[in-house]
């Protein structure tokens, strides 16, 4: 039933979406709606009150989903109730079935299709039209051939799609590269022969852990455009736990040279963090930038190596083997 009514009110709202809102009729119409003309509602037995209460009934917090969910505007619910109306006077009707099928696509294509296959462009100079992207769409449901075959059409945008894809990501390396590079320039920056950089804003005066002991630090990860990806700051407790072999090379690396009570921060190069691989929301080939503190460090004795550490995205890098116990017969 909601389906249905979602359908028809895109459907009826199209010839009035381009004129201007009059706040005082979506003020009136957010109180009370009139419904289209017909002939005064009779409640003659106990079942016709019974049906027109579950009505009703069936609305509860209908409005506020329109509104939250499906972006209805409350001044045009008259032009819903009649997409409403029109769908439940068809019910059963396959031709009328079918244009609903074809408003919900549309729906879709306006607001994952088509937005989603425009992103795979996005940072080239190639670039979807609208208008032709309906055009091929319908094409390729009635069956016309006449521009592209099916075959035809997929072999190029997909041909397109990969030389963009491989475009930007060279791209976006090399700037992640010449942003390495400038940054080894800056004043307190080291520079280690892996790659890995750092800047020490506090030495500690503590042990420096090895590499199979496990530490607790603070951490906040973010890429050289300054999008924070993780942070131990914004959790409850503020530190995370985890082992230095347990976590992308940079972070191994700058671990063991870190005394306990050393703030750093650290410029780790894509070779010593994720490479050309995605992971969660840091794109592929992305130098990283994390601010760390080394709170402290456990016993070795009291690591086991086969146990198996959850870490906190943006540090995993290999799981530690699981040892697996065989039993003799």
């Amino acid at each position: 039933m909601l389906t249905a009514a979602v359908v028809l009110s895109a459907s009826f709202s199209t010839a009035t979406a381009g004129k201007k809102k009059d706040k005082k009729k979506k003020a009136e119409t957010e109180q009370v709606v009139e419904a289209p003309a017909e002939e005064p509602v009779v409640l003659a037995t106990f079942n016709d009150s019974l049906s027109y209460a579950a009505g009703k009934t069936a609305t509860n917090g209908l409005i506020p989903y329109l509104v939250q969910q499906l972006k209805v505007d409350t001044a045009y619910m008259a032009d819903f109730v009649k997409g409403f109306t029109a769908a439940t006077e068809h019910k059963g009707d396959p031709v009328y079935a079918a244009y609903q099928a074809g408003v919900q696509i549309a729906q879709m294509a306006n607001q994952r299709i088509l937005p989603s296959m425009k992103a795979d462009f996005e940072g080239s100079d190639k670039v979807i039209a609208d208008d032709l992207f309906y055009k091929g769409f319908v094409a390729a449901l009635m069956r016309d051939n006449s521009i592209y075959t099916d075959t035809a059409a997929l072999s190029f945008f997909d041909h397109t799609n990969k030389q963009v894809k491989e475009q930007v990501a060279q791209e976006y390396k090399q700037k992640n590269v010449d942003w390495m590079a400038e940054n080894a320039k800056k004043e307190g920056v080291v520079t280690l022969p892996s790659g890995l950089q750092y800047k020490v804003i506090t030495m500690g005066e503590g042990e420096k852990p090895l590499k199979d002991q496990t530490v607790e630090v603070k951490y906040e990860g973010k890429m050289i455009d300054g999008t924070v990806f993780d942070s131990s700051y914004k959790r409850n407790p503020p530190t995370s736990k985890f082992r230095c072999d347990q976590v992308i090379k940079g972070w191994t690396e700058a671990l063991q040279l870190m005394p306990v009570g050393s703030k750093w921060e650290l410029y780790i190069p894509q070779e010593l963090a994720y490479g050309e691989r995605q992971a969660g929301n840091i794109k592929p080939f992305s130098a990283l930038i994390f601010t760390v503190e080394l709170m402290g460090i456990e016993a070795s004795k009291d690591v086991k190596p086969e146990t198996k550490v959850e870490l906190p995205k943006g540090l995993r890098s290999v799981k530690a083997p699981v040892k697996r116990s065989v039993r003799k017969k």
